[in-house]
Formats: structure tokens, sequence, C-alpha cells
């Protein structure tokens, strides 16, 4: 029988040894339409392998029938995760709250269920609701929760490619830290001698899936400026602010920056300690750069998947190719295009490109 979810009256049929990858494939393609048009969509999950002695196939498939002939046609029913386990994705929800929504399409399955199974099989079995954006309030900062993206790393092709690329990481962090060293010891120096405070500067940034960091750069900036003049930058920059006189999208002419920093940035040499943080696991030789909280607080939805589909990197499409001479979505549209193409091949790429695009200095300041 086909692997494939098959399209029927409207819904989708779902044959007895459908793939979790095909739910998975419309779950995400459904996160991304509403990101971008501002919509919103459910999920609800049933669990059947909860049950002992899980059900055989032939039943899961019987109940799933049954709950697709109550939903309406253009909702989405299918495998979540396991074969096990049936999703449904609802499709272009009104307005209606999370509570109202959840206690009819609940109330519809579990009568689904108390017709198929026992009395007490159906009331021990599992049934969640989730709704996607979920009725946070308004913001557009929270990345979407792991329900709406549960099979990114189960495959083996991904297991793979994700250790190469660590490997990569590895190697080549150690090998820049070796041979740079000489490096690191000289701006240190000029740091200290030029102004006072710390050699590194500390700063909490947003890596994959949320998780935030502890990123290091070389100090480039007086200590204990205040960062109240970048924050306004950034809102402006991600609201689609005006271009900078100079031509770039990128605060210039920061009163905050020291004479030596200014060097270190224009140079890039102030991004050399986060070989630190590749080797520590938060980040990556290659991959979107990690954006700072507050920045977080400017993003729509759809901007999130830059931080929750690839871990951030030193370089990448961006620094190469657009750098700060691009606005946020176009800088966000690369990083997308990266994610979407990420191979060993082209991370190596990038890596050889970056010392050409760090030498031009375009962008940097």
């Amino acid at each position: 029988m086909s692997q494939r979810l098959k399209f029927l009256k409207g819904g989708w049929e779902i044959p007895q040894a459908a793939r979790p990858e095909d739910f998975e494939r419309m779950l995400a393609l459904e996160c991304r339409r509403c990101e971008r048009t501002g919509g919103r969509f459910g999920l609800v999950v049933i669990d059947l392998g909860s049950l002992e002695g899980s059900p055989p196939l032939r039943k899961v498939d019987q109940i799933a029938h049954s709950i697709r002939a109550v939903m309406r046609e253009t909702d989405i029913t299918g495998r979540y995760e396991s074969l096990e386990t049936v999703g449904v994705i609802l499709t272009t929800l009104n307005d209606a709250g999370q509570g109202v929504l959840e206690e009819i399409v609940v109330g519809k399955i579990r009568e689904v269920l108390s017709a198929q199974l026992s009395t007490g099989e159906a009331a021990r079995v599992p049934v969640s609701f989730h709704l996607f954006p979920d009725d946070d309030g308004g913001s557009r900062a929270r990345p979407p929760e792991r329900t709406f993206s549960p099979g990114q790393e189960r495959t083996g092709k991904n297991k793979v490619a994700a250790g190469l690329k660590r490997t990569l990481d590895i190697s080549g962090s150690l090998a820049a830290l070796v041979v740079l060293s000489p490096a690191f010891l000289i701006i240190s120096i000029l740091i200290r001698l030029t102004s006072p405070g710390p050699v590194f500067f500390r700063q909490t940034r947003v890596g994959q899936s949320g998780r935030r960091f502890t990123f290091l750069k070389f100090r480039s900036m007086y200590a204990d400026s205040d960062p109240q003049l970048h924050k306004r930058f950034v809102s402006s920059f991600i609201d689609g602010g005006e271009m900078q006189t100079s031509g770039v999208y990128k605060l210039t002419d920061d009163p905050r920056i020291t004479l030596v920093g200014r060097f270190l940035r224009k140079t890039s040499l102030d991004e050399l300690p986060q070989f630190l943080n590749v080797l520590r696991g938060d980040m990556s030789l290659v991959g979107p750069r990690p954006p700072i909280p507050y920045e977080l607080e400017r993003y729509s939805r759809w901007h999130l998947r830059r931080i929750q589909e690839a871990r951030p990197g030193i370089t990448g499409s961006w620094q190469v190719h657009g750098r700060s001479r691009t606005t946020f979505d176009e800088m966000v549209r690369m990083d997308l295009r990266y994610i979407r193409e990420q191979s060993l091949w082209l991370d190596i790429i990038l890596l050889l490109k970056t010392p050409l695009a760090v030498l031009r200095g375009e962008g940097a300041h």
C-alpha cells in the first residue's frame, strides 16, 4: 500500500503504513503559512500507543478514519511521531478562544474513541489540544513549541549530517584557536592597555530552539556602555527602518566604541572568541547569527525560524553575501535559504569565502 498520504474528499486518507514524516511535512507547511499570514491553526494528538498492549495498526486505522469523518473536510489527519499516534491539523480556525475550540474538538474525538474502544480504554487515551500561535497575550517573541516540529532529529540521515557538521565545528575551532593564539595574546594586551575593563565582552544571546547562552567577543566598547542606543537601532532595523547615510544597515559612528575596538570590528577580529562558543556546542562555525533577547521582542513569527531550525554560527550566507547591506527581512530569508540547503559542502564553501569577505570589509563597522 502507498506510503504517502492520499487526498480524498478534501481530507486525508491514512493508509495502513502511512509515515509520520508525511504528516510532519504538512504540519511544518501549516506553521509556515500561519507565520506568514498571521492566521492560526490547531493540532490534536491522540496517543493510542499509551494503551496497555497497544491496539493493532488496523484498529488504529479504523479510529483514524472515524476521527477524520467527524472533522471538517479541510482538516488533515495523519500519523504523529509514531504509527500508534494519530494527529489532526485543524486548518484556518476562527477567533474562538482555545478553551472553546478544545472543548468542541476533543469532545468529538472522545465520542469516536468511546464508540471504537471499551469504556475503560477510551478514558485512558490521552488527547491533547495545541493552538498555533497560542493565546499568549499577543507576544510575537515566543518560539513555537516542539509539538509543532516533532521529527526534526529523528531520521538517520539528519543524525549523520549533524554528526558531520559537529565534527567540522570541533576540528575547525580547535585549529583556529591554535593558529590564532598569538593574535589572542596581542589583542588582549591592546585592549587592557587602551581602556579599563575586561578583555572579553560577555552577552546573553538566543541559540537554537530559544536556548540562551553566554556569547563571547573581544571587548570593543568602553566598559558599562549603555545598550539603549543599540536597542533603538535594532527596533528600527527589524521594523524596516531607513538605511543609514553610510549606505549600510548598521549602527555607525557609535560613541561607545574604543579606538582599538573600531579596528577589531572593521577586521572582524572581535569575533575570534566565538570559537570557544563553538567548542562548547553553543554555536556552529556556520549558521545564522544569534540574536540578543530584546531583539526577539520585534520579531514576527516567521523570523523565529532562523533560531528555531539551526544552531547559530560565526559566519554564514549573510556575512559572506549580504552583511550590513541587506534589510532585516532579506537577512532572515538568506538564513532560511541556508537552513533549507544546509550541507557539509555548503558549510565548507562559506568558510572558504569568509576570509575574502572579511578582507573586503564591506558592511563592517
